[in-house]
């Protein structure tokens, strides 16, 4: 083992795995995140592959030992409830209760709505480059490869019952088995009583709900699957699990399939508690419902990085997960991309970004934030990147954009973000008369400068103002600015703003903001 001495928290967890491996005789260290396919894949979908694979690379960077990562969907798992977010509705809804994999596709793409989720799981996992193996609940049901899994489950059938019962109400107490049979005539996962068991020949004996008439099956090759909390465990012991993550809200359920998993003969992975993400109203983002965002709705305004940075960041406590989000992760990514570059190898392990994907040039130009290219974009009403290459020039010089093709980008970011989120929110006030007065001196004072002020004498410059009218708090003074002359509530730091800008452009607007021009 290397000796690192990083405290981030995906080495915490490596060394933490590293030490539950030693003691197993086995090739591989195999890494699982689940999915279940009865909505589109989500960004929270995306944030456990990658803080996974974030876990995977501190891993091997402590060890040469080989690793596997499953990427598991449980499309065998019963539809109960159509999702909100997929077409033809009505045409799913006569097939709920079955298997995912048995369910028409509503996008009318694939065979199954289960093959449609899954294809595009793996497509956009594939497209950020994720060494993974795909894994369906469906196939390794019917090819027997949990079989052995379902027979030690029957085996312990008592054992289990003993786990889940108690944490069951009265009524679902009556009806609760693990073993989920699939009814041969309708297709559905019945969830029914159990009759009888026979542990010799793998079957089991329930009352059909239609029928009442007593059925017998086989528990092997796809004839039942397991309640999804007993299929946790059973998975674990047969896939030979490691380590899996999950959220906040799967806490109880690790618990008792950490039981269940021991009854059974295996050892229970290695596991890591995520906080959930919540929309822009606090609530939990769905895959059924569909509120907060997509990884492609963030990549549409933001940089890969500045996602997998947002994903790294504090996986313990609750994000909301929106768009408002995406300025200030992009300006923490470029504030710590600028320190990483300077870093000694070593000491970048001990960054966040170790674990960003870095592989391009990320080359942008010193004090230039995103937040101040937003409002560049705000205050000229950019539609292309070009008109703000414009001010950038102005402050810089002329500028070899070839050299540049990161800050290409973030310029077309910012001028996509403006006119979504920035420009139908606009909302320019009336000045009071203090706030008049603020704005001529402001004038007055940009006249006597000279073009080659700094950034921070012209703040200073701000600042006095504000104080020689005694804006009590000093910051009502910029919010004027920002309400006034910008049309919005916030806004950058103004010193640098201007000195984008430019001295004359300002006052210029300045003068247009009071009815002076």
């Amino acid at each position: 083992m290397i000796d690192i001495k990083s405290n981030l928290w995906p080495f915490v967890e490596a060394k933490k795995i590293l030490k539950r491996f030693n003691n197993l005789e086995k090739e591989y260290c195999i890494f699982q995140t689940g999915y279940g396919p009865s909505g589109l894949p989500h960004i929270g979908t995306f944030g456990e592959v990658l803080r996974t694979s974030m876990v995977i690379k501190a891993f091997k960077k402590l060890t040469n030992k080989k690793v596997k990562l499953f990427v598991f969907s449980d499309d065998m798992d019963g539809l109960r409830k159509v999702p909100k977010n997929i077409p033809n509705q009505n045409l799913i809804s006569q097939h709920l209760e079955k298997p995912l994999s048995s369910i028409p596709d509503p996008f009318q793409e694939f065979d199954s709505f289960s093959e449609y989720n899954n294809n595009k799981l793996i497509n956009f996992l594939e497209k950020f480059n994720f060494d993974f193996e795909f894994k369906s609940a469906t196939q390794h049901y019917k090819d027997g490869v949990f079989n052995e899994g379902l027979e030690s489950v029957l085996l312990n059938y008592e054992k289990i019952l003993n786990v889940i019962l108690p944490t069951l109400g009265k009524e679902r107490r009556k009806t609760y088995s693990p073993f989920l049979p699939i009814c041969e005539q309708t297709g559905k996962v019945l969830q029914v009583k159990i009759e009888e068991i026979n542990k010799k020949s793998n079957t089991l004996i329930y009352k059909h709900p239609e029928s009442n008439k007593k059925v017998e099956t086989s528990i092997l090759d796809g004839h039942c699957k397991l309640q999804w909390k007993v299929d946790w465990a059973m998975r674990w012991y047969v896939l030979g699990i490691d380590y899996e993550m999950n959220g906040k809200d799967l806490i109880e359920s690790f618990q008792l399939s950490n039981k269940i998993n021991r009854i059974i003969g295996g050892r229970p992975p290695n596991n890591f508690t995520y906080e959930l993400f919540l929309d822009q109203n606090g609530e939990k983002i769905s895959k059924s419902i569909g509120n907060g965002i997509s990884v492609d709705d963030w990549l549409e305004f933001s940089p890969r990085q500045s996602l997998e940075l947002f994903m790294f960041q504090n996986p313990t406590r609750a994000k909301r997960l929106y768009f408002d989000v995406i300025p200030k992760m992009t300006d923490d990514f470029l504030k710590y991309n600028k320190e990483y570059k300077i870093m000694s190898k070593d000491k970048k392990m001990e960054s966040p970004l170790w674990f960003v994907n870095n592989e391009i040039n990320q080359n942008v130009l010193d004090n230039l934030s995103f937040s101040l290219i937003l409002n560049l974009a705000s205050v000229c009403n950019a539609e292309t990147a070009d008109i703000l290459w414009g001010f950038i020039e102005n402050y810089y010089g002329k500028v070899d954009k070839e050299k540049y093709p990161y800050l290409e980008k973030l310029l077309q970011f910012g001028v996509e973000y403006y006119n979504k989120f920035v420009l139908p929110e606009k909302n320019y006030r009336e000045p009071n008369e203090k706030e008049i007065l603020g704005f001529k001196q402001l004038i007055n004072s940009l006249k006597e400068v000279e073009d080659e002020i700094k950034a921070e004498d012209i703040q200073t410059i701000i600042y006095d103002i504000g104080m020689s009218l005694k804006f009590e708090p000093l910051k009502e003074w910029f919010t004027a600015f920002y309400q006034v002359i910008l049309g919005q509530d916030q806004g950058p730091r103004l010193g640098s703003f201007i000195k984008f800008y430019g001295i004359k452009k300002t006052i210029s607007l300045v003068k247009e903001k009071l009815g002076e021009n």
